[in-house]
């Protein structure tokens, strides 16, 4: 059975996405920024799992492209090295698709392009 293609529409009035903490949509330059600089990061990752998950899931909330990054880099290093928790794991999942689904809108390019061209820089 095939279900009908449906899509939603959230509307918010613009004067109070500051207020709610929504910004727009970064531009392609910038997102093209964001996945140049990838090879290049560097993350020290605390041994501690606990304040590992937590710092990063602060650089997740910060709304920052680049930090979401941070955090991509610094849990596929670690799984490649010594492999994640079911925790990390699903977080990684998560900045994925936050970073994945910006640029897919940023750059117009669908989700499997973007999800390569990202495996690309991080491999």
């Amino acid at each position: 059975m095939k279900l009908p293609n449906r899509s939603m529409v959230v509307m918010i009035p613009v004067s109070n996405t500051e207020q709610i903490g929504i910004r727009p949509v970064v531009d392609p330059e910038k997102a093209d920024q964001v996945l140049q600089a990838i090879p290049q990061i560097k993350v020290e990752m605390d041994s501690n799992w606990n304040r590992r998950y937590r710092e990063n899931l602060e650089r997740m909330k910060s709304g920052d492209l680049l930090e979401v990054a941070c955090v991509i880099r610094g849990l596929t290093d670690r799984d490649n090295k010594r492999g994640l928790s079911t925790g990390e794991r699903k977080m990684l999942h998560t900045a994925r698709q936050i970073l994945i689904s910006e640029l897919v809108l940023s750059k117009n390019e669908s989700y499997e392009d973007v999800e390569a061209e990202l495996d690309q820089v991080l491999a």
